[in-house]
């Protein structure tokens, strides 16, 4: 009928193979790093926080000594020094490498739940002032959020876990896991008071992330990786998590 306007629509059909996870990519966030297992091998990867968190502190200080931080000369040197900047910059990069590795693999994520005041608790019994400020500008809670916010965007699942002992606790035997009080030769190893292996506080923290998150892999025993993990510092640039690993020969 003239006047009338008849629409037409042309419905294209396509079966979409379900995201259903089966391994698992456990992640300990950590002030200066980031470890992840892929395939059941820990890496740990370098954020370099401290530095950065340390080296903005030194070259403010040597700006606004006897100068008030209202000066405009000081604020344009303060802000050239991009602190926030170069984490997130970090921070994004990593998730993107961690989320693409778990959906290649289709893989769900494992973190620790960690409250939003995480910094808060964790320096109340630290008296070391230089140690504090690290802690507290570590940003674990947006390291964590960006995580999940890249995720999201993938469609990849996020597993939120308890993250109470999750490095003193031996996931083999279940037994606490003791390190020396005063730091020794390598304060990030301790020992299962039961069995007496070796574990690195965050390749343990790892191995029970995905125990909780429901993985019931077998825990290599006395492997060299549980307490000498390779630590990997050039990753910005690189592809994916396996590829990293090949280049390791990990």
């Amino acid at each position: 009928m003239k006047g009338n306007v008849v629409e037409f629509f042309i419905v294209f059909k396509k079966d979409v193979k379900p995201y259903e996870p089966k391994p698992f990519i456990p992640v300990d966030l950590n002030e200066n790093s980031v470890s992840v297992l892929v395939d059941g091998k820990p890496m740990l990867l370098e954020t370099n926080t401290k530095k950065i968190t340390l080296g903005y502190e030194y070259r403010r200080e040597a700006i606004i000594t006897g100068r008030s931080t209202k000066d405009r000369e000081v604020k344009r040197k303060l802000r050239k020094l991009r602190e926030r900047d170069k984490k997130v910059d970090i921070r994004r990069k990593l998730a993107k490498l961690i989320v693409i590795e778990a959906f290649e693999s289709m893989s769900a994520i494992i973190l620790e739940d960690l409250p939003r005041r995480t910094p808060e608790h964790m320096i109340k019994d630290v008296k070391d002032s230089q140690l504090r400020l690290r802690i507290y500008r570590s940003a674990f809670s947006s390291m964590k959020s960006a995580i999940i916010e890249k995720a999201r965007e993938f469609g990849v699942p996020v597993i939120l876990v308890n993250p109470s002992y999750t490095s003193s606790t031996c996931p083999i035997h279940g037994a606490k896991i003791v390190y020396q009080p005063d730091g020794g030769d390598t304060p990030r190893v301790g020992v299962c008071e039961k069995g007496k292996e070796k574990w690195h506080r965050d390749v343990v923290a790892l191995y029970n992330l995905a125990k909780r998150a429901g993985d019931v892999s077998p825990v290599p025993l006395g492997s060299k990786e549980s307490h000498d993990p390779p630590t990997v510092s050039r990753w910005l640039r690189a592809k994916s998590l396996h590829s990293i690993m090949i280049e390791m020969k990990v």
